[in-house]
């Protein structure tokens, strides 16, 4: 006999079966401003894709069956492998399919850079994982690109729009897929302090013997390492999987992470073992090669956790359009609408901020992409830790359980906060841009004023954002993040201002930069004044 003491009533799924593209006003808005509808119909059926509810479920998958270390084979031969789930490989085919690795360098096209950032943001609120090693074989393109002898024999599988899952040689894929290796135990920001040692055999080929603490997607098919040369300097090397003999090189995983999120995704501790490497770039200048590369993962790191934001934003406000508590939908609720607001002004600003960045890079303009995006990285990262957390706690005890995606986003939030440099290295990274760059500064902030026009909240951040930046450097240093987070929070108005709804701009600037006291919490806002149905029907228009 199956008793059954109770009906199930009031519980709602997770939010599927939605198109995550023709949803988000802002998102099509960005991509119109930049030039790039011609990306519409794309996007427009990969949204579609990513919100089918079988596409959840892969995520879902993909992070349930974490990756395994298969250290040896089945006679102990050393193996150094990594067995995934094939939902994780669907998920990596999905986007690859998009031509998304490839595409702000594979044409000229105008708006490049915003279709790739909608893309990416789109994925990213599905499954955060697979972004790794995307963003890190696309950040090594155009470090490839001047090594004619490696170009010629990746360019080619850079581009591939097919994911080839096949643990072999590279000139025997279709498709490659490329990781970074940068951090050491007794380092980890400090690349300089890196005692992995590069030993010259000729042709600008090295052997490494070492080890990295973390060594993101261990089994792809290369690695980018940074390892010193015998003069001291610290170099970057291409380090494949596969020695050009086609035997395995010696990259030796010691051990996956067990992580706090990011789980669909390999991480690992790795040594060297006289392992085969070339050299790129000039010996001894391995840090600015890396710091090139790690403008490009930054950005990705904005747009990811933008993403996060936004998922998160979307389950919370269409759970509580349907979960009724003490006589009324949560929706309906005056606190709970004020908490959906504050979550909906914040993914907007960051979303606005990150197509700004893009289209910086697009233009190759050193304001954006050496002063905001660090600062960007440093504040919108952060704020995903804590969102995350907001809208989690919208679906009370269920929104804490693994059984769904609301604990997923609050545990993928911290690592792109961590990964690329953690927030005071970003900070530190700004103080040294507005040094370096003065002229970049000023134009940054001359840009900034024009799009903030006579709104004097806006006027009044500026002002305040030039007299602190030009503190000398010893009393600026310990406000490093004070100065990142007003000079992101500046940039979000004047970009909303500019660009968004005057729902969304008006709502941004009143809680944010016209309000000392707002800040302590999601959702403690002075709401009184907003646009509520506004600004909420905008976030998810059903």
């Amino acid at each position: 006999m199956i008793w059954q003491t109770h009906e199930v009533s009031n519980q709602y799924d997770e939010w599927q079966d939605y198109n995550l593209f023709l949803s988000d006003a802002a998102l099509r808005e960005a991509l119109a401003g930049a030039g790039a509808d011609w990306a519409e119909p794309w996007l427009t059926a990969y949204g579609e894709r990513l919100g089918r509810a079988e596409t959840f479920e892969l995520a879902e998958q993909a992070n349930r069956f974490a990756p395994q270390l298969a250290a040896f084979d089945r006679r102990g031969r050393r193996r150094d492998g990594v067995d995934f789930h094939p939902s994780w490989h669907e998920l990596l085919a999905l986007y690859r399919e998009q031509g998304l690795v490839s595409l702000p360098f594979d044409s000229e096209r105008p708006g490049r850079w915003t279709a790739f950032l909608a893309g990416f943001y789109l994925h990213g609120q599905l499954e955060a994982g697979t972004l790794c090693p995307a963003t890190m074989t696309q950040a090594a393109i155009p470090l490839l690109r001047r090594e004619p002898a490696l170009w010629a024999q990746l360019g080619g599988k850079l581009f591939s729009r097919e994911h080839d899952r096949r643990d072999l040689p590279v000139e025997r894929k279709s498709s490659v897929w490329l990781g970074m290796g940068m951090t050491e135990k007794q380092g980890g920001s400090d690349v300089r302090a890196n005692t992995t040692a590069a030993t010259p055999i000729g042709g600008g080929e090295y052997l490494l013997r070492g080890h990295k603490w973390f060594f993101s997607a261990p089994t792809s098919d290369a690695h980018l390492v940074v390892a010193q040369t015998p003069d001291g300097g610290p170099s970057c090397f291409y380090v494949p999987r596969w020695r050009p003999d086609g035997s395995r090189n010696a990259v030796a995983i010691q051990r996956l992470k067990d992580k706090v999120g990011n789980r669909s995704n390999a991480s690992g501790e790795v040594e060297f073992q006289d392992a085969w490497g070339v050299l790129i770039g000039e010996a001894g200048r391995g840090i600015p090669t890396i710091i090139e590369m790690a403008a490009h993962t930054r950005l990705n790191c904005v747009i990811g956790s933008a993403a996060l934001i936004r998922q998160g934003l979307v389950q919370a406000v269409a759970y509580a359009r349907q979960r009724v508590a003490f006589g009324k939908r949560l929706a309906e609720q005056p606190l709970m609408r004020a908490v959906l607001a504050d979550l909906a002004l914040e993914s907007e600003a960051a979303l606005w901020l990150a197509a700004r960045l893009a289209e910086g890079f697009e233009n190759d303009e050193p304001a954006w992409k050496r002063i905001v995006a660090p600062a960007a990285k440093f504040w919108v990262c952060k704020r995903a830790v804590e969102l995350a957390g907001e809208a989690m706690e919208v679906f009370g005890g269920n929104g804490y359980v693994d059984a769904g995606p609301m604990a997923r986003l609050f545990r993928e939030a911290p690592v792109n906060s961590i990964w690329e440099g953690s927030g005071n290295v970003m900070c530190l990274d700004v103080l040294r841009a507005l040094r370096r760059e003065p002229d970049a500064w000023q134009s940054l902030l001359d840009e900034l004023a024009g799009l903030a026009g006579d709104d004097e909240n806006l006027r009044a951040a500026l002002a305040e954002l030039a007299a602190l930046a030009s503190l000398p450097p010893a009393q600026l240093e310990i406000q490093g993040r004070r100065l990142a987070q007003l000079l992101a929070l500046t940039a979000q108005g004047c970009l909303l201002r500019a660009r968004a709804p005057a729902a969304v701009a008006d709502g941004f600037i009143a809680s944010r930069l016209a309000d000392a006291r707002w800040g302590v919490v999601v959702g403690a806002l002075d709401a009184t004044g907003l646009r509520l149905d506004d600004l909420l029907r905008r976030a998810l228009p059903f």
